[in-house]
C-alpha cells in the first residue's frame, strides 16, 4: 500500500510511505535550488516515483498536510505580510475570517490546492487531508522509534499556526491520538518569535535560529529589560493549565508587530534576543511540566516549528519530571508530508505498530561515478575554475587524511538527507579543534553572522567524552543541545562559545556507514572522535542536491577540497 503526502506550504516537501514504513522524503527547495520554496512540489513529486519505478495509478492515497493552507509566497510577499500585519487590510481581513465569507474563500483554496493532482488524472476519491497539528503529532507519536503502544504517549505540538491552532495535547495509546486541548493561533508563541526574527531585520519562518545564537551573549540586565516585555504577552489558562492566552488587551499575535516595535524601542539587538529566547524557554517548560502533571505522562513526544528551538528542546529535557523524550527530526512543516502519510495508513491499519524513524537519509543518490563524473566534465570544459580530480578506491579514508591534514573537505555522496540539518551526506567537515577553522569556512562558503555556532558529530562510543546526557537523549538528529564536558576544547569549533553547549549529532555505524568510517579513520589518525559538521551549501541557497550543485558552490566559493562520490576534487 503505498500513500504519497503532500505538504505544499513553505519548504514544500513529498513523502512516500509503503506499508507503514517511510521510504523517501523530498523537498522541492533542493530539486528547484530556491530556498524554503512554497507551492506544489512538482518536481519532488515526479522523482518520487521515478526513484520508485512507480506508476501514478500505483498510488492509493494522496494525503494533503492541513484542511487550509494561504496561496504561495516568496521571501519578499512573506516581508510584506510581516510588515503589513497590522493595516487596515489586514486588520479587515482578520474580521472577515470570523465570517461566511472565509468558509467560501476556504473551499476554493482547497481545490486549487488538489489541481496539480486532478491534471494528473488522479480521481479525487484517492485524496484526502489531514489537519496541520494532527499531521504534527503524527510525525512525533509514529515517527518514535520507542514508542510502545500499549502505553500511554504524552505529544505536544507547537507551531506559528495552522488549521487555526499553534499548539495542541494529545494522548497517544494502541496506536490512536486523542487530542485533550488546543492552542488557538491568536495566542501564538511561534508567531512571537517570528514577529520577533522580522522585527530585528532577519527573515521569518527561517532565521530564528539567529536569534538562538545569539541569545547567550547578551548581558543578563539587558536580557532581562527586554523579557519583562515579553512576559507579560502570554499566560496559562487557570481553569486549564494545558493551555495559554494571550493577556486581554493585546492583539492577536499576528498583529502584535507594532505593539512589540514600540514595547522594545531602544532596547538592543542582543537583549531583545536573549529576552524572547528566555520567554520561549520558560513558556515552553512550564506547558510541559503542567502536562505531565495533568496527565500523569512522563515520556513525551514533540514536534512543530517551535520545537526546532534546540536550547528550549534542552531545558525540557532536563526537567526531573520528563522520564523519556524524542523530538521529530526536523519538526517544521516540512515533515508534515511524513506525518499526513503516517496518519492516514495507522489510523486503517490500527493493530500494526509504526517502527518509526531510523535515519533521515531519505532522498535520491545522485553521486554514483557515471553521472559524477559527467558533472565534473561538465565543469572543467567551462574553464572557470583551475583544478584537479581523481577516482578514489577508498574515499573516506581519504578525507580523514586530509582532515587530520587540518583542510576543510565538503562532502557530497550517497542518498540525500532530509531536512533542515546536514547529516553527514551533504556537508562540510572540519577538525572542530581548530576554532580558527570556523572563521576560513565561513569567509570561503558560509557567510553566516559571526556570533552563530557550528556543530559537532561524534561517535557514539566517544559521546561521554565530548557531551553530558544523563538520560540518554536521542541525540542523532541535531535537535537539542547538551552541555560540554571539561575537554570541550578538543571540539571548541562545534560549541557554543559563551555557555559552551553543542547541537551534536551522535552518529553509529549502522546509521550511515561510510560517514562513520570517516570518523574512525580521524580518530585513528588524531585521537580525537568528532568533527565539525555544517550543512553544505552556499549562503541564501538549500542544502546542495547532487555532483552539479556541489560542483557549483566548489566554484564558486573558497572551497578547496571536494569530495562528490567516489571522486576527490581540489583546487590548483
Amino acid at each position: 500500500m503505498y500513500i504519497i503526502g503532500i505538504h505544499d506550504g513553505h519548504n514544500s516537501t513529498i513523502s512516500l510511505l509503503d506499508d507503514g514504513i517511510i521510504k523517501n522524503v523530498l523537498q522541492e527547495e533542493r530539486l528547484k535550488n530556491e530556498k524554503n520554496y512554497f507551492g506544489f512540489p512538482e518536481l519532488s513529486f515526479e522523482k518520487i516515483l521515478i526513484m520508485n519505478n512507480l506508476k501514478i495509478e500505483d498510488i492509493s492515497t494522496f494525503v494533503f498536510t492541513g484542511n487550509h493552507l494561504a496561496h504561495p509566497f516568496d521571501k519578499n510577499g512573506l516581508l510584506r505580510r510581516y510588515a503589513s500585519s497590522f493595516s487596515i487590510k489586514e486588520r479587515a481581513k482578520y474580521v472577515l475570517k470570523k465570517t461566511f465569507v472565509y468558509s467560501i474563500y476556504k473551499r476554493k483554496r482547497k481545490n486549487a490546492r488538489i489541481q496539480p493532482l486532478l491534471e494528473r488524472g488522479i480521481d479525487v476519491s484517492k485524496i484526502h487531508f489531514v489537519e496541520h497539528h494532527l499531521c504534527h503529532a503524527s510525525t512525533a507519536y509514529y515517527g518514535c522509534p520507542w514508542v510502545d503502544y500499549e502505553e500511554k504517549t504524552l505529544i505536544l505540538t507547537q507551531d506559528g499556526s495552522g488549521d487555526g491552532l499553534s499548539g495542541t495535547v494529545s494522548i497517544g495509546q494502541r496506536g490512536k491520538i486523542e487530542r485533550l486541548a488546543s492552542i488557538n493561533k491568536d495566542d501564538s508563541l511561534g508567531r512571537i518569535y517570528a514577529t520577533v526574527t522580522f522585527m530585528l531585520g532577519m527573515v521569518p519562518l527561517e532565521h530564528e535560529y539567529k536569534l538562538m545564537g545569539m541569545a547567550p551573549y547578551s548581558p543578563h540586565a539587558g536580557k532581562f529589560r527586554s523579557y519583562k516585555v515579553f512576559k507579560d504577552l502570554l499566560c496559562f489558562d487557570e481553569k486549564n493549565p494545558l493551555v495559554w492566552r494571550r493577556n486581554k488587551q493585546l492583539p492577536a499575535m499576528q498583529n502584535i508587530y507594532p505593539y512589540l516595535r514600540k514595547k522594545t524601542e531602544l532596547h538592543r539587538f542582543d537583549w531583545i534576543a536573549a529576552g524572547i529566547q528566555q520567554f520561549t524557554e520558560e513558556m515552553l517548560v512550564k506547558w510541559v511540566k503542567n502536562c505531565i502533571k495533568q496527565t500523569g505522562i512522563k515520556k513525551i513526544v514533540l514536534s512543530g516549528g517551535t520545537f526546532m528551538n534546540v536550547k528550549a528542546n534542552q531545558r525540557i529535557s532536563e526537567l526531573p519530571e520528563v522520564e523519556k523524550l524524542f523530538i521529530f527530526p526536523s519538526c517544521g512543516d516540512e515533515s508534515n508530508a511524513i506525518g499526513a502519510a503516517y496518519y492516514s495508513y495507522f489510523t486503517k491499519n490500527i493493530k500494526k505498530q509504526s517502527k518509526g524513524i531510523s535515519n533521515l537519509y531519505l532522498g535520491p543518490d545522485e553521486t554514483g561515478d557515471e553521472n559524477t563524473l559527467t558533472a565534473i566534465t561538465e565543469l572543467k570544459n567551462k574553464n572557470s575554475v583551475n583544478f584537479d580530480f581523481m577516482l578514489m578506491n577508498d574515499i573516506e579514508t581519504r578525507i580523514a587524511e586530509l582532515l587530520s591534514e587540518n583542510h576543510i573537505v565538503a562532502r557530497c555522496k550517497g542518498q540525500m538527507e532530509f531536512g533542515a540539518r546536514a547529516l553527514g551526506n551533504r556537508s562540510i567537515l572540519s577538525d572542530a579543534s581548530d576554532l580558527e577553522k570556523i572563521s576560513v569556512i565561513n569567509n570561503m562558503i558560509k557567510k553566516r553572522d559571526f556570533w552563530m555556532p557550528f556543530a559537532p558529530v561524534i561517535l557514539r562510543e566517544r559521546c561521554d567524552d565530548y557531551v553530558i546526557n544523563h538520560k540518554n537523549i536521542d541525540a542523532s538528529f541535531m535537535m537539542i543541545t547538551l552541555n560540554s564536558t571539561s575537554r570541550y576544547k578538543e571540539f571548541i569549533g562545534g560549541v557554543q562559545q559563551v555557555d559552551l553547549t553543542a547541537r551534536p549529532q551522535i552518529i553509529d555505524e549502522n546509521h550511515n556507514k561510510n560517514y562513520y568510517k570517516i570518523l574512525k579513520k580521524f580518530e585513528s589518525l588524531t585521537g580525537k572522535g568528532v568533527l565539525v559538521n555544517t550543512s553544505f551549501n552556499l549562503h541564501g541557497l538549500p542544502i546542495v542536491y547532487g555532483p552539479k550543485e556541489a560542483l557549483y558552490v566548489f566554484e564558486n566559493s573558497g572551497l578547496n577540497y571536494l569530495a562528490v562520490g567516489n571522486y576527490l576534487v581540489w583546487k590548483i
